[in-house]
This record gives C-alpha cells, structure tokens and sequence, in this order.
C-alpha cells in the first residue's frame, strides 16, 4: 500500500537517481572600456571582433560547484582598440549522484549552457551602453567544445606517458 499525507494524496516517492539544480546565477565580474573614445567613434574602417572563452570550476561543497564562464570580446580596427566587454557570468549548481565522467561532462556543458545567454545579453548590453550597434554573440556548441578539450587531454597524456617510457628507457 502506497502511503499517503493527511488530505489523502500519495506522498512524493524519493528520487533514488541523479539530481541536478540551479541553485543561484550571478555576475562575478565585469569589465567594458573604450580606450579611444570619442574619436573612435569617427572611425569607418571595418572592425575586427575577437572572442576568447574559458571556464572554471569550484567545488564548494560535497554536491555544490560555482561555474564561471568568462567571455571576453575585443573589438579593434587595424592595432588601435575599439572596445573591450569582459563578463565573467558565474552559477552555483547543485549536482548529485552522478559518476565522475558524467558529472564532469555536465559541468563542462551543461552548465556553460545555462550560463551563455546571460553573459550574451550582457555583453549585448554592455556594448549598447557604450554607444556601439548593438552585438549579438552567435550561439556555441559546448558539447563540441567539451568533446575537442577531451581530446586534447587524452593526447597531452599519451605525449606524456610516451615521454616518461622514454626517459625510463634512457635511464635502463
């Protein structure tokens, strides 16, 4: 017999499986400058966008991890500095009951996820507050991301361990 609360409705069963919250989504920093204003502001060149991404992981607890995904975007024409927007978009995401591949894989996707569209719309902000047209940052593909840093570590390791056979057969 299923067990049942005081108004007669069944009682929630327990999850006995994997659980994954958002637990707060913030901004840790964030940074616009526009080293050549007001004269940039005259200049009809082409400008030239560069876009480099990174993330971190901080375990703060058992089952709780802070994510920062930094994006910074910096726009130039020729070797002079248009702008710069840099926003690290940060959330404290619970996750438990995962195995080590799975909870490393959703903490290097799934949780970027979450994170880009709000340091996209802030950047897009950032940069209609400085006076520019207004930008918006194309989609990314995290899992592919993620998928390529994979190979890279795994090819690191084999270039490692190689290395290491090589100075213990040096040393025989």
């Amino acid at each position: 017999m299923s067990e049942e609360t005081a108004n007669g409705a069944a009682a929630p069963a327990e999850t006995a499986g994997p659980a994954f919250t958002v637990e707060k989504i913030y901004v840790k920093d964030v940074s616009f400058e526009v080293p050549g204003a007001p004269a940039v502001f005259n200049e009809q060149a082409q400008p030239q966008l560069q876009m480099n991404l990174n993330q971190s992981v901080q375990r703060l607890n058992e089952n709780v991890f802070e994510v920062v995904l930094g994006i910074t975007l910096t726009c130039s024409i020729g070797d002079k500095s248009v702008y710069l927007a840099e926003v690290k978009q940060a959330g404290v995401f619970g996750l438990a009951g995962f195995d080590v591949q799975t909870l490393d894989a959703m903490l290097g996707t799934h949780c970027p996820n979450i994170l880009y569209p709000y340091a996209r719309q802030l950047i897009s902000d950032l940069i209609s507050a400085g006076g520019f047209p207004p930008f918006f940052l194309q989609p990314i593909n995290f899992e592919a991301l993620y998928a390529e840093g994979l190979r890279q570590r795994a090819a690191q390791q084999q270039n490692q361990g190689g290395l290491a056979d090589a100075e213990t057969a040096g040393n025989a």
